[in-house]
């Protein structure tokens, strides 16, 4: 079983930046998929981004493309989202799970608050 924290949320300014952390504890990640996602006052949950722990292949939303990137630390076990140019329509709590090859993701962490006001 997988564990996941995220951190690093807050309140920044339009064309700001913010870095968000999940950690992961448990079972090695080498076969998983970690994804971000995310879920504003009112609507559904969207996926953001997602990163293949061992290859390193990533893949955006469209919404976020050129503005969002996606890492991984091996040695602190930890997947990183670096969001630049945050816009009012990133404000959300944003999420990160796991998924195998195939399967739904799970595991999901307790989420982080983002807020781009003004």
């Amino acid at each position: 079983q997988v564990q996941l924290k995220e951190s690093g949320g807050g309140l920044v300014q339009p064309g700001g930046s913010l870095r968000l952390s999940c950690a992961a504890s448990g079972r090695t990640l080498r076969t998983y998929y970690i994804g971000w996602f995310r879920q504003a006052p009112g609507k559904e949950r969207e996926f953001v981004a997602r990163i293949h722990w061992s290859s390193g292949s990533t893949y955006y939303a469209d919404s976020v493309k050129g503005r969002f990137t996606i890492s991984r630390d091996n040695s602190e076990n930890t997947v990183y989202l670096q969001m630049d140019s945050l816009e009012p329509e990133d404000t959300a709590v944003y999420s990160c799970a796991v998924a195998s090859p195939g399967q739904s993701y799970g595991s999901w962490g307790q989420g982080t608050q983002v807020t781009v006001s003004s």
